[in-house]
């Protein structure tokens, strides 16, 4: 059940179990993407893809990253990766992200809003293939097993230690955040552009 059905059923009743809905419940997951336009002490405004501007509060504390370089000769067998891919006109799995996330992250296969239709896999790589005109990883995660062709316009990324100080005018940025029900939103976790690489994620 979405968050948005789990609410639902839970108001259906009436206003009277409104009350009782824990906090995280009433927030729905956001993620950001777009330019930083302005940055103050406590929140940073951001030109979003569509040319939207919002304003995401930054609370102490908030985990922020920079963005480093990565390729595939960084990646090693079991190393854990984040790969969002889409599936292409004659049926090929493409990647179009590639980053590394923690070996703790959860594993598994589901959609992701970078691209029309693409999908987000969190896996271990068990295989990397180069041939001619492309090369293809094979990633596995429990109950299930993704190859994806890696070409070169693949964006590739690592988060790097960051700080405020990343957040300047002009610079790329995505921030995973929260919607409150008043409509404001909250960073949980922020990865800044630095050196001409951008966060895709």
């Amino acid at each position: 059940m979405t968050m948005r059905l789990l609410l639902a059923a839970l108001v259906w009743g009436g206003g009277t179990l409104a009350a009782t809905i824990p906090k995280a419940l009433a927030q729905e997951a956001v993620n950001i993407r777009g330019t930083i336009r302005s940055v103050e002490s406590a929140a940073v405004r951001v030109e979003t893809r569509d040319g939207a501007q919002v304003t995401v509060a930054l609370p102490e504390g908030v985990p922020l990253s920079a963005t480093g370089p990565f390729s595939l000769a960084d990646v090693k067998p079991g190393m854990v990766l984040g790969v969002t891919t889409v599936r292409r006109a004659d049926g090929a799995t493409v990647a179009i992200d590639i980053r590394p996330i923690p070996e703790t992250a959860r594993q598994g296969l589901s959609p992701w809003d970078l691209a029309p239709e693409a999908t987000m896999t969190n896996a271990a790589v068990s295989g990397v293939v180069e041939a001619a005109s492309s090369r293809s990883l094979t990633l596995t995660y429990p109950g299930g097993t993704v190859t994806a062709l890696v070409l070169p316009e693949t964006a590739m990324s690592r988060a790097v230690p960051g700080g405020r100080d990343d957040l300047k005018v002009g610079e790329a940025i995505f921030i995973f955040a929260r919607r409150g029900a008043d409509g404001a939103l909250t960073a949980a976790r922020v990865q800044v552009g630095k050196d001409g690489l951008k966060p895709t994620q």
